[in-house]
Order: C-alpha cells, then structure tokens, then sequence
C-alpha cells in the first residue's frame, strides 16, 4: 500500500509584475508628450492662482456651494451644465478615439504625464536604464541608500504640490497657503492633501503601468471605439520580416532580411513593457515611444522611417498612403460623432452665456392657506427664494400679477449683493369677490431697477377659501 503524501500543486492566478525600466527615448513624439506635460500642469498649477474680479478666477466653493469659473457663477440649481460637460467629454472622446485611437492616452492622461514627470526625475537621480537596473541589483549601500532617498523625497514633495494645489480649487488657494504656512490647516482640508499626495506618488511612481492595465477602465473597451480605420500604433509586417541583426554596409543581409533589426529598442522604451511587434494589445496606450525609437534606428542604418508608424487596419492591409488615409477619416461613425458633438456644444454655450444672471423660487405657505383680513381682502403668504448670480450688486423691484386688484401688501424692492441668495416673505392681497373659488393662478415677476432687460417671472398658484 502506497502511504506517499499526495503532491499539492499551486496554480497561480495572476502573473508575478515584472519590473520595467522604460528608456529614455528622442523624436517628434516624444517632444510633443513633453508639450502636453508642461501645458497640463502649467494650467493645473497656475490657474488656482489667477484672479478675476477680486477672488479666485477658478473655484468649487462648495462650502457657500457655488462653482466660479472666470466670469460665470454657477450654482447647485445650474447642475445641468455640469452633466452636459461630461456629455461633452464623452462624446470628445468617443471621436477622438474613434480617428486616433488612445491620443488621450498617450500625451494628456494625468497617469501618462504624471509618470512622465516622475520617470523624468528617477533619470536624473538613478541615471539611465542601464544604470537603474544595476543599482537595483546592487545590495544595500549608503550610496544605493541615498539616491533612493532622494528620489523618493523629490516625489514625495511633487505630489504634495499636487495635493495641495488640487484642495486649492475647492479652497482658496491664498487662504490655503496661509493655513499651511501657520500650521492652521483643518482636518479635512490635511486628509485630502495627503490623500490626493499619496494617489499621485502611489500611481506615478510606484503603479505607473500597472495603472493602465488593470486599473483604467478605458483600456478594456476601447476595443468597442475602434474600427479598421482607427489611427494606432503599428508595426509594418511585410515590410520588417524577416528580422535579423545587421550594419548598414551588410548588402547581402540587406536583400534577404527586412528592416527590421531586432534591436528590442521599441520594447525597451515602451512604458508598459509590450512588443509592439506583436500586433494591437490592449496594454498599448498609444505613447508613440516605439516610434521615435525605431525612427532613430532606421536613420542610423540608412532606411527609410516609418517602419513603425500611426497607420490604420485598412492602411495596412491595402498600403494605403497618407492622402487616403486621410480620405477614409471623414467615415459614418466620425461624421455622426462630429454632429452630435457640435449641436451638444453649441446649445451648452448658447443656453450658458444666454442665461439670466438670476433666480427665484416662489415658496407658497402652506401652513396658512388663503385667509381673510380686514375689509374682507384675501390674503396669502409666500416666500421668495432669491438668487443673484452676478457678480454685481442689483436693487430688484417685485411685481404680481393674474387676478384683478392683485398686490403686494409688504415691501416690493429688494437689495441682493454680489452672488447673493436671500429669502424674501411677501404677503399678497386681492379684493373681496375676486378670483374663484379654489386655486388661481398667478405669477411674479422680478426685475432690476438699474438694468431692465435683466428680469425673471415664475408662476405661482393663489388660494382663495371656498
């Protein structure tokens, strides 16, 4: 009898991550990431610190719950404008991608730049990737100690910055810097600095890829945007195949190999760690890197760029050139995509810079519902929920109207400052014998004294007691 302990197998379910050590890489591409990052973060970092009209030119107070934006206050009742922003993006989005694939991706995505920035300081302090792979290797030392130290500290104070400047559009910035100058800072102003400090050093520095793969939902359906005509990075087959290393003066290598060197420079300077040689994967984000890489190997061999390129399925399948390309661009999918966008963006700013500046909700008492007064006068009693969006103070007349002999027995102007709400009870008075029995209807009108095209009228319903 066989009394041999049973063999336990362990199946892994996820792959061990590989460590990456992306390399440096020069070209078209890469200076245009370089714009993105530097306008990104230029607009990121700057404009908390613009003023307009006296206060912050960008700012989510929601505190006072109102979102300042430039010359425009926007208001929680002015919400359906922030839906239609986010219509606006998807559907930007959905063309963008729909014509060049994962641009996106590939130069303004905060993971793509913030990773940018932080690669960019991990060169400058461990050296390139050679260098950085050694030191990896090395065992401890006060050396390896010391520039690991401060590599960490220099993304440790950018993604401070980060944090602090991200709470700084939801809290004046000046007010937020004075706090953290004195120490003075709330407590949950502290959380979300540290908290949006930890998402960037986390993600950028330590995640990065990992970030794009797993986590980012848009690398999943992407798929779902793309057609045979969709602008991605791709490797040209016919033209690299077979692969083999070679110089430029090897004549006989030259006529029975392809282009391609198999220099694996294109998947050392991929930031996420694919061989773009293997066709479309979803890890690609597009970044363009290989490109600019294998551009410069192509140069340095004498053949010609492009080997690879933004191209298209169809593109490469019947070598198309760029004219017809470009021909194929303006298809269904995009001209649908174009239309809707368009009309989106112009009712978004026709209806936003068309909107009157002011607000008001009529509040009938219910409490009380229609009484009688002296000389036998029906009253009723409503409150007006006033809200001037200007950035103006304006003196506003009330005015009713609908019944015979209608009228306001309280005052009926009212002063409202610079983006100010106030609740104004007014009491309203009809004769005896006017109106039925029951529910009339009537309204208010509210209007500037000092600027008479800028009114607002909102119905209202008068209760007169059977």
């Amino acid at each position: 009898m066989d009394n041999a302990a049973p063999q336990v197998s362990v199946i892994k379910m996820y792959a061990a991550r590989e460590e990456i050590y992306p390399r440096e890489v020069q070209g078209r591409f890469a200076n245009v990431r370089w714009l993105f990052v530097w306008l990104t973060q230029l607009v990121f970092y700057g404009l908390p610190w613009l003023n307009w009209n006296g206060r912050q030119a960008v700012l989510f107070d929601l505190a006072a719950r109102k979102f300042y934006i430039f010359g425009i206050v926007l208001w929680p009742q002015d919400f359906i404008y922030l839906a239609a922003l986010l219509i606006i993006s998807a559907y930007s989005l959905f063309l963008f991608t729909a014509i060049f694939g994962r641009v996106w991706c590939g130069f303004a995505c905060p993971q793509t730049v913030y990773t940018e920035i932080f690669m960019w300081v991990e060169r400058k302090i461990e050296g390139t990737r050679s260098q950085r792979m050694r030191l990896d290797r090395q065992p401890a030392s006060i050396s390896k100690l010391a520039r690991k130290t401060a590599k960490h500290m220099v993304w440790g104070g950018i993604a401070l910055w980060t944090g602090f400047t991200f709470v700084g559009y939801f809290t004046p910035i000046h007010i937020l810097s004075a706090e953290v100058m004195a120490l003075t800072l709330g407590a949950w102003e502290w959380f979300w600095v540290l908290f949006y400090a930890f998402a960037t050093y986390g993600n950028a520095g330590w995640m990065r890829e990992q970030v794009c793969k797993y986590m980012c939902p848009y690398a999943r359906f992407q798929s779902a945007m793309f057609d045979k005509d969709s602008l991605i990075v791709t490797y040209d087959t016919e033209r690299g195949e077979p692969r083999g290393a070679r110089n430029k003066n090897d004549e006989a290598g030259a006529k029975t190999l392809g282009s391609c060197i198999d220099c694996s420079l294109c998947v050392q300077v991929c930031p996420t760690g694919i061989d773009i040689r293997n066709g479309l994967q979803y890890e690609c984000i597009g970044c363009a890197a290989c490109i600019d890489a294998c551009d410069n190997v192509m140069d340095k061999i004498g053949e010609p760029r492009g080997l690879i390129r933004y191209s298209t399925d169809h593109a490469m399948k019947n070598r198309w050139s760029s004219k017809q390309i470009l021909r194929h661009t303006m298809r269904p999918r995009v001209l649908i995509y174009s239309a809707v966008l368009m009309l989106i963006v112009s009712v978004f700013f026709g209806t936003l810079f068309a909107r009157t500046p002011l607000k008001m909700d009529v509040i009938r008492d219910r409490g009380a519902m229609g009484r009688e007064v002296e000389n036998g006068m029906i009253e009723n009693v409503y409150r007006l929920q006033i809200m001037n969006t200007d950035e103006a103070p304006h003196r506003y007349r009330i005015q009713v109207g609908g019944i015979d002999s209608i009228h306001l027995e309280t005052k009926d102007e009212v002063e409202l400052g610079s983006t100010q709400s106030l609740a104004v009870p007014v009491r309203v008075r009809i004769a005896e014998g006017k109106g039925n029995k029951g529910s009339n209807k009537i309204w208010f009108r509210l209007q500037s004294v000092d600027q008479e095209n800028l009114q607002i009228k909102e119905k209202a319903v008068f209760f007169v007691p059977r």
